[in-house]
């Protein structure tokens, strides 16, 4: 069934005109009421203005709809987007999304990168406003044309992993309990953010290994991952086998903020180039290339999903090729 409007700006020997054909009664209403309200004021309605108005809806109206329909996403990459949107709406949000052109998008770009954003953060944008545009059947899509929308040239720093002297050197600085923190990073290439969330529940004491949860793997898998003996036994002391209760934190004291931190002010301290957590990440990598393990194993070992990645990005020319003595360190 389907409810037609029909009004008349005369009297009855005026020809009526359509004002509409809708599926709920309810828009039904919503129509009659406008055209009530127009010829009230003694105009005619214009139609057109509403028509062009549902054809072409702004990209804010597109941008909340399609977050809204994102129920899919973490909460991280919904926080993402909602970053991204606050980039976009106040220079596109009442523009009709179909009008848009490449010169636009062109335009976005060129504002953000005057700002000062990098260039990352930049195409994170532009895929944001390309995913809204898509789910409007937006078509061609302006935030895809390569040929007008151009991203900003950017020379990346050269990453330049710590050496064992100078991790040596921010061990002996660091306050004791971020010590055993930053061997276990450098034995295993874990992501701060793992170590940090690693419970006793993960811990599997019979193998010498643990496990890195689904709910913290930023690749959504949980892996097992390998430690060093020696290391491996310094963890298990640190609690009674009667205090490990599944949940508990097996670093209690330690975030990554407050072990980031105490790492640089070492850094600082021993006079060494200053290295964060993830450039141990870095050295693992590095060394386990050098020692001749399969790109395969090196990425299940610390969580990459794409080993492209992992050969291209994480390893590097190391200044020296020397392990760490943990059993020496940890006595």
């Amino acid at each position: 069934m389907r409810y037609r409007v029909r009004f008349r700006v005369g009297g009855r020997e005026t020809v009526p005109r359509y004002g509409g054909t809708f599926r709920t009664m309810r828009d039904a209403k919503i129509r009659r009421g406008y055209i009530v309200g127009e010829l009230s004021a003694l105009r005619v309605p214009d139609l057109k203005v509403l028509a062009a108005a549902t054809e072409h809806p702004t990209v804010r109206v597109l941008a909340e709809s399609w977050r809204a329909s994102r129920v899919d996403v973490a909460a991280g990459t919904a926080a993402t987007y909602e970053v991204n949107l606050k980039r976009i709406l106040p220079r596109l949000g009442n523009r009709a999304a179909a009008q848009l052109r490449p010169d636009d998008v062109a335009a976005l770009v060129a504002d953000l990168n005057a700002e000062g954003l990098a260039r990352e953060s930049i195409r994170k944008t532009l895929a944001t406003l390309a995913m809204v545009l898509d789910f409007a059947g937006v078509t061609p899509n302006v935030a895809r044309d390569r040929v007008t929308v151009k991203l900003p040239r950017e020379t990346r720093a050269e990453i330049q992993p710590p050496s064992a002297e100078h991790v040596l050197a921010v061990h002996h600085l660091l306050p004791t309990r971020y010590r055993l923190p930053l061997l276990v990073l450098d034995a295993t290439g874990m992501r701060v953010g793992e170590l940090e969330a690693l419970t006793w529940g993960d811990v599997d004491e019979a193998r010498g290994r643990w496990r890195v949860s689904q709910a913290v793997a930023k690749t959504g898998k949980a892996r097992w991952v390998p430690v060093h003996p020696v290391l491996f036994e310094v963890v298990c002391r640190i609690v009674p086998r009667d205090d490990r209760t599944p949940d508990r934190l097996v670093f209690q004291d330690v975030t990554a903020d407050r072990l980031r931190t105490a790492i640089a002010r070492a850094c600082t301290a021993a006079g060494v180039p200053t290295f964060s957590p993830h450039d141990l990440r870095h050295r693992r990598i590095s060394l386990e290339h050098l020692r001749g393990v399969p790109w395969a194993r090196i990425g299940e070992s610390v969580g990459q999903r794409n080993l492209a990645v992992t050969a291209n990005t994480y390893t590097h020319v190391l200044s020296d090729e020397q392990q760490l003595d943990y059993a020496r360190l940890v006595r």
